[in-house]
This record gives structure tokens, sequence and C-alpha cells, in this order.
């Protein structure tokens, strides 16, 4: 392996936030590995992309890869089950996938199928989505728990369901809930199977606190969580509360939170039981959090344990608790989302064109010139590293009042042009010499207000939402070419007409950057970007930003020999389907464009030769990919 691929490993951190799956390769290339062949070779993702555009699937796409989903299902479990074994904890555990973080069949299909042998169950957060989990054949001892607000039409379901055969948990969220429970049970006369959820005081670190803590949106208080024992003890219906959930938080960044949030629902569980409620799970909810930035630390886009090291505190904590209040060990629910499915998604997609902040050279300054433009070009005579600073504050200066010069029309447009043309120039020497100093801290944090611009075919708003909306981070780095010193340094836009499609933070190995190592683009190939770790909430949150839609979608196995098997594909929105979603209908606006042509024809300002090409591009554009093709 070459030492620049070294260099590349060590400016993208790679290493640590790959969870050795994405790797890089000695050609320069990033690789996928197959968890579930740890001996098979790496394949190389460029390749699987030229692959698939060669089948007509073109970028920007979504590639999930199935052998890492798989792979994440079974290691929870497996964490889960090693952790009770070595405590010596005598109950079981159930994991249930929660829908809402990814709720695309091809996804909940192949959750269901991996985890069918592990008991494996869904988490239903409305209607819709009990509708998904009750069209799946799930295992005899599998969970579907059923959260969020709930009117009688859902806890109906969900009741009638038991009838063929699911363990449908309905969580009581409030006593006017427990309401509507009483009353479909004297209805239907069929006895529900009932959870409670509690709120707990402990309050998580990090960017979702307020999804725990007794402020929490959902579940109940203690003198609520009294007020529904007695409702459902005056309706006989107590015997049938079975599950205590007491959700800990979301990407819980500090295991200690875990531990904390974990004993205090210890506590509830024990009080419930000397209430006479007959529990038999404890359902600690979501938490289990994703490591983005390699940095393994309590920070609001790392965690600092694990996931062996969560399963195995929550069993020990829960394990002790019980053993004190000497009550049977429960089987133990989590719903683990976003580490299940974050690591199996990546979005793939080209740079178009790039906005560059520097130049190669620089003109010469004219005679009749305004002297500034002298000023500011005879830098370069004393850019030396000593002086780097100076030259930098020159610059500046110098630029900027060329500018208001400009502006109030003492210089003309093509002095102004040139004035941009030597500042640029000396930026790139700035770089140059920049980059060849040992020590120039300062100047280099300056330096990211020249970054580049470049130019991606994707939109933030649809496939990447978190990052615009709540500044999460994912790990982006090129595909290709880290066998070559990255020679620029650019922040990415994308192609919607919106300021805010922008993304200029960046995971590097040496800590979070506002611009990204990147190359310059080549000329005779594409060049690619990868945004990993979005399996959890992005195709979901997505929206139709400027009418752009869904990417292409791809649904891929790792082989053991290195391959790959294309297991679904998925087309993404064309411009007649994303226009539908906004109440057009693509007919009524071939036809209104129709009448228009005809009209233009009738009064001369278009040749009817013309008629069919010009309706021949409106239907080509109507019928094709929202994105740059």
């Amino acid at each position: 392996m070459t030492d620049s691929v070294d260099a590349g490993r060590d400016i993208y951190g790679i290493d640590k936030w790959g969870k050795d799956l994405i790797v890089p390769l000695d050609n320069g290339e990033i690789g996928l590995k197959n968890p579930l062949a740890p001996n098979a070779p790496a394949i190389s993702l460029p390749s699987i992309v030229s692959d698939l555009e060669e089948r007509g699937i073109h970028v920007p796409m979504l590639v999930r890869i199935s052998s890492y989903l798989e792979n994440e299902i079974h290691r929870i479990n497996s964490s889960f089950r090693t952790a009770i074994k070595n405590t010596g904890y005598t109950g079981e555990y159930r994991g249930v996938f929660p829908i809402k973080v990814n709720q695309q069949a091809q996804v909940i299909d192949r959750i269901v199928e991996f985890g069918e042998a592990l008991d494996y169950g869904l988490e239903a957060g409305s209607k819709p989505e009990l509708v998904i989990a009750l069209a799946h054949k799930l295992s005899r001892n599998a969970l579907i728990v059923c959260n969020g607000v709930k009117d009688a039409e859902f806890i109906t379901l969900a009741t009638l369901s038991r009838k063929l055969g699911f363990n449908t948990v309905i969580v009581l969220e409030s006593p006017k809930e427990a309401d509507t429970v009483i009353q479909v049970y004297r209805e239907l006369g069929v006895e529900p199977l009932l959870g409670v959820r509690v709120k707990l005081t402990n309050q998580i670190s990090g960017k979702w606190q307020e999804s725990s803590g007794d402020r929490s949106t959902f579940g109940m208080n203690t003198d609520q969580l009294v007020a529904v024992l007695d409702k459902l003890r005056d309706a006989g219906l107590l015997h049938c509360l079975k599950l205590q959930h007491s959700h800990l938080g979301s990407q819980v960044p500090d295991v200690n939170d875990v531990r904390r949030s974990v004993g205090e629902a210890c506590r509830y569980f024990t009080e419930l039981k000397r209430e006479g409620v007959p529990l038999t799970h404890l359902d600690l909810g979501g938490g289990l959090g994703i490591d983005y930035t390699g940095e393994k630390r309590a920070s609001e886009n790392s965690i600092n344990y694990t996931v062996e090291e969560y399963a195995a505190n929550i069993v020990e904590t829960v394990a002790y608790a019980m053993d004190e209040a000497e009550i049977d060990h429960p089987t133990l629910v989590t719903e683990s989302g976003r580490a299940v499915v974050a690591t199996s998604s990546m979005l793939v997609f080209n740079v178009l064109e790039s906005t560059l902040y520097d130049a190669p050279t620089a003109p010469d300054v004219a005679p009749d010139d305004h002297h500034l433009l002298a000023d500011l070009a005879a830098i370069l005579t004393y850019l030396t590293p000593d002086r780097v600073q100076e030259c930098w504050n020159d610059a500046s200066f110098y630029r900027n009042e060329l500018r208001a010069l400009f502006r109030r029309g003492y210089i003309d447009l093509r002095q102004m042009a040139r004035a941009e043309r030597i500042y640029l120039h000396l930026m790139a020497r700035i770089k140059s010499l920049v980059a060849s100093m040992e020590d120039a801290t300062d100047v280099t944090a300056q330096l990211e207000n020249a970054a580049d611009i470049y130019h991606c075919n994707f939109s933030l708003f649809q496939s990447l939402p978190d990052v615009w909306a709540i500044d999460q981070l994912h790990p982006i780095i090129p595909l290709q070419m880290l066998d070559e010193t990255p020679d620029r340094r650019a922040i990415l836009s994308d192609i919607t007409c919106d300021s805010d499609g922008k993304i200029d933070k960046f995971i590097l190995a040496d800590g979070v950057s506002p611009s990204l190592p990147v190359h310059s683009l080549p000329d005779d190939k594409p060049y690619y970007l990868g945004v990993f770790f979005v399996g959890a909430y992005q195709e979901t949150l997505g929206d139709l930003h400027n009418l752009f839609g869904d990417t292409n979608v791809v649904t891929l196995d790792l082989s053991a020999d290195g391959s790959f098997d294309l297991l679904h594909e998925q087309e993404g929105d064309t411009i007649s389907q994303v226009l539908s979603y906004v109440e057009y209908d693509p007919n009524d606006c071939v036809a209104a464009f129709r009448r228009l042509v005809d009209g233009a024809i009738s009064k001369g300002t278009l040749k009817a030769s013309d008629r069919k090409l010009i309706m021949g591009a409106y239907r080509d554009s109507i019928n094709g990919y929202t994105y740059y093709e």
C-alpha cells in the first residue's frame, strides 16, 4: 500500500468510524467489507457504481447493503444473549425495530427475515405502522409494541390481532388512553395485551436529551401511572398489564446515562410488582447510539461505549435490581433503530462542477488601472513564510477597498475582473506556501473562507434532511483517488436553488472541519462522493424542496467471493410523480402545454414543424429523473 493511501486514511479517519466495513483499497478506491464473510476481499464501491450505471441505474443513488443490516441485528441480539449468559440472568431478550426509523418496505422485509430466528419484532408508533407490522409473518414469540397516541380504531386493530397469534402490546401513554382501551374491551369482549409507558426523571446528555426526562413528550408521571393502575383494576384488566416501557433516550452518548436510566426504570418495575401488577417484560426503548465520527467519546455525534458494553450494563443493572427486590428477572426489550439501520445505507453522488477560489495565473496590471490593483499585485513580491499572515491581511484589505471603489463607480468592470483574478492567484500562492509550512495554524483557519465550492448532484433536503435541520454529521469522503493526496478543500453544494443546500461540516481524522479535502476534478471520469451511515430517518424525513424526489435506490448483498448481488432496484421519482405529490395532474400539464404550443403556432410565433420537437422535449422532461442526467 502506498504512503498516499495511508495519508488518505489519516486524513478522513476511515479507520476510526468505518467499523471495518468501509476501507481504503490499494488502488485508492473505497471498498466495502462483508462482515458475514470476514475473509472475503473488499469490493470497490466505485466499481459497484460503475456496474450499476451500465445497467441504467444512475447516480445519485442510495445504496443499501443487506449484509450490514443482517450483521447489526445479529450483533445486538448476540450481545444481549452473551451478557445474559455471563451474568446468570434468568430472563430472555426480545428486540423490536421501531418502524419510524426507516419505513421502507425493502428494509422492513429484510429486518423481519433476518430477525425471525431471533424472535425479533417490530414497534409501531402509528396506525400506518401497525398496518405494516401486521402484514408481516413474525415468529411466534416476537413482539409488536404499539407506542404513540392511539385512537379506538388503532386499539381495536391491535386487540383483534391477538386472535391471529400476534403478541401485540398496547402501551398506554395516558389515563385517557386507558379509558379508550377499557371501552374497546367492553365492545369487543377481547382482552388486550397491555403495557404502560413510565417517564423517567433522569435526562440524558447530547442532541436528543429532550427525548428523555420528565418533560419528554410521551409517557406518564407517577401520579398518572397510579391513576391508570386503579382504572385497570376497577375494569378487571390489571392482569393484562405485562410490560413496562421506559424510554432511555435517543442516541445516548454516555453509557453512564444508560446505567442511571435503567436503574430508575427498575425502581418503577419493582414498585409496580409490589402493587400486584403481573409484569413480565421490561422495555427500555431506544438509545443505543452510533459513533458517526469515530471519536469514541460522549458527544453529540459519537458514543463512549460499544454494543457489547451497552447490553452488559443493561443486563447487569436489571439483574442486580431484581435480585435485591427478590423478583424474577423479566424479559428485556429494547427498541434500537438507529443502531440497526444507520450503517446499512450510503448515498452516492457525482460532482458536476466546481467553483474554485484561487487561480494559477494572474493578469498584468494595466497602466491606467487604479493604484490599489498594483498594490494588490505587489504582495507577490514579499510573500514569504515569515510574512504570510501580513500578506493575507493585505490581500483582504486591498480586495475589499477595490470592491468598494467598484460599487461607487470609480473603477470599471474589467478592472474589477483583473483585481479578482489577482486576488485568486494570491490565494493559490498562499495556500501552496501554507501547505509547506509546519506551523501556520492561524492562517490555515482563515483559508477555510477561501475553500472551493463543489457542486454536487443531490438534494440535501431530500436525502440528508438531518444535516440541514439539526447539524447531524455523517462521514463524507471521496470514493476514489485516495492514492493521491487531496490538493483542494471544498464545501459541498447541492442542486437545489437554495443557499441552505450546502454541507460545510465534515468528519476528518483530526476532528470536525468546515471544509473537505478533495481532489481537482478529473477531466476524463466522474468524481464520486459517498455519505455513509444514512439508513436511519433520512429516507422518511426527506422533503420535496425544488421538487427533487427520491433518488434511485438499490439493495445489494455482498457475496463471500468479493462480488455482489443486486437484490432489488427502486427507480427514483420522475418529474411526473413528484408533480402528483403537489396536486398536479401530469396529463393536465401536458395538455396545457400543448394548448400553449398550438396557440403559438396559430399566432405565427412558432413554426408548425417545431411542434413535435418542443412537445417531445416537454414529455421527455416530465417522464425523466428529477436529478441531473
